[in-house]
């Protein structure tokens, strides 16, 4: 099982996005009983709170079903439970930092890393903009998602193979 955080500010908008999208994907791939994620914010603004009605709106006209999701904080605990923690932009990603002890900031990296059609390094928050922007975001959040998808098709391969390759070498051994 690979798990996965999606982290930004308040964890109502881009990192409940993230989560929702990719869940989706990873169902319609068949891939979501090797795959668990989930999502949280740096701050505690909005802990308890389902995402942004703008959020919503614009993930339900793509099919992305957010409401039963609701805003928490990163805990301690979730910087040692997740193999991946992508951050939605830099100063998020440098809070992940400062709390992450130094041994795993390997687990660390910005979401937009696994992005194919955006030269963007960070998805932007849309939650003082007006409207258009919950949509930039889902184009963004897709694009990511299904990069991030594809490197973790390979990640699962190559455990695959190397177990495979384990168990052929116990036959040979016995």
């Amino acid at each position: 099982m690979i798990k996965v955080l999606f982290v930004c500010m308040g964890n109502i908008c881009r990192s409940p996005t993230a989560e929702g999208v990719v869940r989706q994907m990873l169902c319609q791939k068949g891939l979501a009983d090797k795959v668990e994620v989930d999502s949280a914010g740096t701050h505690g603004y909005h802990v308890g709170e389902a995402p942004d009605q703008r959020t919503q709106r614009a993930a339900a006209s793509r099919r992305y079903d957010l409401s039963d999701m609701r805003a928490r904080k990163v805990a301690a605990q979730d910087l040692d439970y997740f193999d991946m923690i992508l951050a939605m932009d830099h100063s998020n990603l440098s809070v992940l930092q400062r709390i992450c002890p130094p041994e795993k900031h390997d687990r660390l990296a910005l979401f937009m890393s696994y992005s194919k059609n955006f030269d963007d390094d960070e998805v932007p928050d849309p939650y003082y903009g007006l409207g258009h922007g919950f949509d930039l975001v889902l184009d963004m959040v897709e694009d990511a998602a299904n990069g991030l998808i594809e490197s973790i098709e390979r990640r699962l391969l190559d455990e695959a193979a190397v177990t495979a390759d384990a168990a052929r070498q116990g036959q040979h051994t016995s």
